[in-house]
């Protein structure tokens, strides 16, 4: 196989999904949703971002945190599961860098809770983000608002971003998620990007890895969107192979049939 990335002299790999944040592509609805962030991180509140399996909502997760400043905010991320109340807490307490052994949720609750309020005895705001929130149990979204309320719910210390797929919307409006939904302040859905963005984000990601020629032709791009349907993780993958494609035919430029290679390669 043509190493793609010497043919068309790459200097790093691209569409590589550890993209540092200040080349992070400027998607539409980013900066609505880091206001939303903000927000609720100032209100202690809680916020909400949905989206499609590889839409952005981790990368936006990533780009948000990055505005707070590591002496201000203490960031506590899980990657949620299907697991009981009890293994979410207790996943909760790992990412504190804390372990306990406690057998029940009264246990865990008081051993997070405290914990919470010495990140904020230190002046710092704790933020706990949640990415696939839309695999948790319902009775977990019943419970998780118990972790951030304090002084008979008086004094809210924690804020909470949920990240998922769209049916985490049809969980928290379940009537038992009332008591956190009450504290959601602002609520964000990414779309999959709109044909003239998905020619910017694939020049803007060539330039990042050093080239600046447009090396997708016009029916590639287009080919490229409407087998990702705009979604950034299978337009990455459709953009890598088609390059892959593209030089092992030596070509210059990638065309839709490049495109079309690439698709055969995946699995959705």
């Amino acid at each position: 196989m043509t190493n793609y990335k010497n043919y068309f002299g790459f200097e790093k790999e691209p569409f590589a999904q550890d993209i540092r944040i200040e080349d992070l592509y400027p998607l539409p609805g980013l900066e609505a949703f880091l206001d939303r962030f903000l927000f609720a991180v100032r209100l202690s509140a809680a916020a909400v971002i949905t989206g499609d399996v590889g839409s952005g909502k981790s990368t936006s997760l990533r780009y948000a945190c990055s505005k707070l400043h590591p002496s201000e905010f203490k960031i506590i991320p899980v990657i949620a599961n299907t697991g009981t109340v009890l293994e979410m807490f207790r996943q909760i307490v790992l990412s504190l860098a804390t372990e306990s052994k406690a057998n029940s949720i009264t246990k865990v609750t008081k051993v997070i809770r405290s914990l919470v309020l010495e990140i904020a005895a230190r002046k710092e705001k704790p933020v706990l983000v949640i990415d696939e929130s839309h695999l948790l149990r319902l009775e977990v979204f019943a419970q998780i608002h118990v972790l951030s309320q304090f002084e008979f719910d008086s004094k809210p210390v924690m804020s909470v971003i949920f990240s998922g797929q769209s049916n985490l919307i049809d969980k928290l409006l379940y009537h038992t998620s009332r008591p956190l939904v009450s504290r959601v302040v602002g609520k964000t859905h990414l779309e999959g990007l709109k044909l003239k963005d998905m020619t910017g984000y694939l020049n803007h990601h060539l330039e990042i890895a050093g080239i600046k020629e447009h090396l997708f032709s016009d029916e590639a791009v287009l080919a490229i969107h409407q087998g990702s349907g705009g979604l950034l993780r299978r337009a990455n993958a459709l953009a890598r192979g088609s390059l892959v494609a593209a030089a092992g035919e030596n070509c210059s430029l990638v065309t839709a049939e490049h495109v079309r290679l690439a698709s055969t390669e995946l699995l959705t």
